[in-house]
C-alpha cells in the first residue's frame, strides 16, 4: 500500500509534481488502491482514479460521470458542459479542426516551424520552451481566431497566468488569475464587436455569427468560448513539444531511429503523447451512485482522472515506463481526454504541430545538448516545462 494517506493526499499540492510527476506512486495506487480518496489541505475529497480502463470509461459515460463540478447552476465553459449542450457548442467550430481543414495547413506550419528552428539554430543557445514551442502553438491558434501578430505575446501571457497561477514565476509577473480573465475577456469582448462590424474568415466570426436554440452566444458565452480556445490550442502541444525534445536529447538512439525511418513519425507523437501526459489530470462528478473496480462512488461525489498514470498503466502497455518510438498498436493514450464527448477538438492539430516542428528540427540540428536542467511548471493539472535551455548546432 501507499505509505500513507498522507502520501494519495500530496497529489492535491502542486508541489508534490515540481521534481516530477510521481510515477511510483501512482504505480502503488493502481496497484494497491486504484480508486484512492484523496483529501485538500481545505477539506476537500475526492476519488483519484489511476487505472487506465478506469479512467478511459469514467470518460466515456458522461451520463454517470458529469463534467460540471456543480450540478445546481449551468455552467459556460465547453469543457464543465454535458451533451447534450456540449454538442452544440462544440459543434460551432469544429469544421476548424476537421481532418481536412487541419491537413490544408500543414504547408504553412511547416513554414512557420522552419522559421523558428533556423532563429533558433542562428542563436546557438536557446530557451527551447520560450523561444520556440511556445511560439509555434500560439501563432497557429492566434491566426485561426484572427488575432493580430502583435497581441501574440499578451495572449501568451494571459495564457500562462489563468492555468499556471500556482506557479510563482506567474504570480510574480502578474496580479492574479482573476485580473488575467477579465484582462481576457475584455480582449475577445472587443474583438468580437469588432467582428460584427467587419467579419472575416476566422474563429471568432465564426462565434459571433453563431446560434444556439434560434440566439446568439451571450457575451460571457462568447469570451470564455474564446479563452478555451486559446488555452486549448497554446498549453498542451506546447508542454508536448518540449517534453519531446528532452525525450530525444536523453534518448539519441529514438533520435537516430526516426532520422533512418521516417514513416516512424506518427507512432512516434503518439508516444511522445503517452509518455509525457501534458495534462495529468482532469475532474468529473458522479451523478449517481455507482462503482468503480469496486470501490463504491456516491452520487455528487469528485473524482480526479488521472491521465499521466493511465498513460502509464502496465495493464494498458508493455514496459510504460520505457520511451519507445517504435511503440506498435498501442492503445490510444488518453492525453486528449480519453475519448467520449470531451476529446479534445483541436487534438489532429496538436498531433501536425507536434511531428512537424520535431521533423524541421532533427534536418537542421547536428547536435542538441542540454545546458543545465529544465525548469518545471509548479501544477497538479499542467505537466508543464517552463524553461528547457539547450545549445543547438547546424
Amino acid at each position: 500500500m501507499p505509505e500513507s494517506a498522507l502520501e494519495i493526499d500530496a497529489l492535491t499540492s502542486p508541489d508534490t509534481f515540481v521534481a516530477g510527476v510521481p510515477y511510483e506512486l501512482f504505480a502503488r495506487l493502481r496497484r494497491d488502491a486504484p480508486v484512492a480518496l484523496t483529501r485538500s489541505p481545505e477539506g476537500q475529497t475526492f476519488w483519484s482514479v489511476t487505472r487506465y480502463e478506469d479512467v478511459m470509461s469514467a470518460s466515456r459515460d458522461p451520463k454517470t460521470f458529469s463534467s460540471n463540478p456543480q450540478p445546481s447552476a449551468e455552467n459556460p465553459v465547453l469543457i464543465n458542459m454535458d451533451p447534450p449542450g456540449h454538442t452544440r457548442y462544440r459543434q460551432l467550430v469544429s469544421s476548424g479542426f476537421s481532418p481536412r481543414t487541419v491537413a490544408a495547413m500543414e504547408p504553412g506550419i511547416r513554414r512557420r516551424a522552419s522559421v523558428l528552428i533556423e532563429r533558433a539554430l542562428d542563436r546557438e543557445d536557446v530557451d527551447f520552451v520560450t523561444d520556440v514551442a511556445a511560439r509555434l502553438p500560439l501563432e497557429v491558434i492566434c491566426d485561426l481566431m484572427g488575432i493580430p501578430a502583435a497581441d501574440h505575446d499578451l495572449v501568451l501571457s494571459w495564457s500562462n497566468r489563468l492555468v499556471a497561477s500556482d506557479d510563482p514565476e506567474y504570480q510574480v509577473i502578474s496580479e492574479n488569475r482573476e485580473s488575467a480573465q477579465a484582462d481576457a475577456f475584455s480582449y475577445f469582448v472587443a474583438l468580437a464587436n469588432d467582428r460584427r462590424q467587419q467579419p472575416k474568415d476566422d474563429l471568432v466570426t465564426t462565434l459571433v455569427e453563431a446560434e444556439i436554440d434560434g440566439g446568439r452566444l451571450s457575451e460571457l458565452e462568447l469570451a470564455l468560448f474564446c479563452i478555451l480556445l486559446l488555452i486549448g490550442g497554446n498549453e498542451t502541444t506546447r508542454n508536448t513539444l518540449s517534453h519531446s525534445i528532452l525525450l530525444l536529447v536523453e534518448h539519441p538512439d529514438a533520435r537516430l531511429q526516426l532520422s533512418r525511418e521516417p514513416g516512424l513519425w506518427p507512432a512516434a507523437v503518439e508516444e511522445m503523447l503517452r509518455h509525457s501526459s501534458a495534462l495529468m489530470q482532469f475532474t468529473r462528478r458522479a451523478t449517481k451512485e455507482t462503482e468503480i473496480a469496486g470501490q463504491r462512488i456516491a452520487a455528487g461525489d469528485l473524482l480526479a482522472l488521472w491521465y499521466c498514470s493511465a498513460n502509464r498503466d502496465e495493464q494498458a502497455y508493455d514496459t510504460p515506463d520505457r520511451f519507445d518510438v517504435g511503440r506498435t498498436a498501442p492503445k490510444p493514450a488518453v492525453t486528449f481526454g480519453g475519448g467520449g464527448p470531451h476529446i479534445c477538438l483541436g487534438a489532429s492539430l496538436a498531433r501536425l504541430e507536434i511531428r512537424l516542428l520535431l521533423e524541421e528540427l532533427l534536418s537542421r540540428a547536428g547536435d542538441i545538448v542540454l545546458r543545465s536542467p529544465p525548469v518545471r511548471l509548479r501544477s497538479n493539472f499542467i505537466n508543464g516545462v517552463k524553461h528547457l535551455p539547450l545549445r543547438m548546432a547546424r
